[in-house]
This record gives C-alpha cells, sequence and structure tokens, in this order.
C-alpha cells in the first residue's frame, strides 16, 4: 500500500508539472500563435484518439469498464509527457542533447514505478492477452513487425533463434511502452535489434550478408515490376 502511495504521488507531481509547462514554440507564422488552452485541447484530441484505436481491438463490451480502461490509458500518456519536460529540463540545465542517448537512465528510472502502477492497474480490468494487445498497440506492433522482417530476410532461423528474437523484441517492448515519442520508441528496439543481430552471427548466421542479398531481391523485383518500355 505504501508503494502504491508512492506511486500515485509521484504520478500527480508529474501530471501537476506538466499542467504548468506548454510544449515547445512551433516556427512563426502569419496567423497568431496558439493559445496553452488550444495547445492542450490540440493534445486531448490526439492522445484520445489514440487509446481509442487501442481500446479498439481488445473489444471490451462492458461500457463502464471500457471508460475506466480509457481513463487510466489516457492519464498514463499525460503522465509520460509531463516525465518528459522534467527530463527534457534537466537535459537543457545540463546543456546536453535532447536524445534518447541521453535521456535512457533517467527514463528507465522515472518510468518504473508509472509502468509497474499503469499495468496493475490494467491487470485488474483486462486479461494477460488483452494486457498484451494493450503494449503492441503502445509500442506501433513492432514485436511482429520486426519478427515477420526476420523470418523473411535471415534465412534458415532455427525455433531457437526464432523464440531468442520473441523473447529480446519483448523485453525491447516492455520498456518501448514507456518511450515518450514513436522515435524514442524506435530507439529503444534498435538496442535489442543489435543484440538480436549479435546473437544471430554468433549462432551461424550472416546478418549483413542476409540483408544485402534481400535489398538485391527487393531491388529486381522492382526493376521487373517496373512498366516495359520495348515495343510490342
Amino acid at each position: 500500500m505504501k508503494v502504491m502511495k508512492k506511486q500515485l504521488l509521484l504520478a500527480t507531481l508529474l501530471m501537476a508539472t506538466s499542467a504548468l509547462s506548454t510544449p515547445r514554440a512551433s516556427a512563426q507564422t502569419n496567423t497568431p500563435p496558439a493559445t496553452p488552452a488550444d495547445m492542450e485541447a490540440f493534445y486531448t484530441s490526439v492522445i484520445e484518439k489514440r487509446t481509442g484505436d487501442i481500446l479498439a481491438p481488445l473489444a471490451i463490451k462492458d461500457s463502464a469498464k471500457s471508460n475506466e480502461v480509457f481513463e487510466i490509458i489516457t492519464r498514463q500518456f499525460r503522465i509520460m509527457r509531463a516525465r518528459d519536460v522534467l527530463i527534457d529540463a534537466q537535459l537543457e540545465a545540463e546543456g546536453k542533447e535532447d536524445n534518447y542517448a541521453n535521456r535512457a537512465g533517467q527514463l528507465e528510472a522515472q518510468s518504473k514505478p508509472l509502468h509497474e502502477y499503469f499495468f496493475a492497474q490494467l491487470s485488474k480490468l483486462l486479461t494477460p492477452e488483452q494486457v498484451e494487445m494493450v503494449k503492441d498497440k503502445m509500442t506501433y506492433n513492432k514485436v511482429k513487425v520486426t519478427y515477420d522482417a526476420y523470418n523473411n530476410i535471415i534465412p534458415g532461423l532455427t525455433e531457437a533463434d526464432k523464440a531468442k528474437i520473441v523473447e529480446l523484441l519483448k523485453e525491447a517492448r516492455e520498456k518501448a511502452v514507456d518511450g515518450g515519442s514513436a522515435s524514442e520508441k524506435s530507439a529503444i528496439f534498435q538496442v535489442y535489434k543489435d543484440q538480436i543481430n549479435d546473437y544471430l552471427n554468433a549462432h551461424g548466421h550472416d546478418v549483413a550478408k542476409a540483408y544485402k542479398d534481400w535489398e538485391d531481391k527487393q531491388a529486381l523485383a522492382k526493376k521487373s515490376d517496373g512498366p516495359n518500355t520495348n515495343p510490342p
């Protein structure tokens, strides 16, 4: 209970910080600048649409439960935004570039209690399979997309290879679900893709050659599918 209260307090503080902050200024235009209220309304519409897309495949029949899950997910997006404001402010104060390499340490430390509380709340309302679906949707289905790509590109993968790929991709997903943007989620997955490539190279595969062969095949197929410029 004490841990839960601490997590709720942290979430509340982060949300309060977010309410006092505004997104980075955009390039000047001839139109009047958007007010903080305008920007907040736009942000709300974006995360509500995103949450709706996440909820859709869950097919929750109970409207009260669906609304509660909706609130939990949208609140998590707001909390992550507030967290990012704090991290970015610290990086700026330290004169560091705002990128994943510099954010990684703080991102993981600050996200841990938020991550645990978020999924604990979801698990009270959703089945384990539905929670998995939420994780996939919050990371743009990168586990499946990347797994399918490895199977298409690397010939002769064994069942052990495939199992290792899935294991590492799910580890990536567990961290990427806390990423503050699509590009940050991709950067997190890239760290694990590098580990997968190292594993495959150490287990009899030549990943670089497989990628080159695959790219050559794609280029040849594209050339073959091009318009026929020869006369009939």
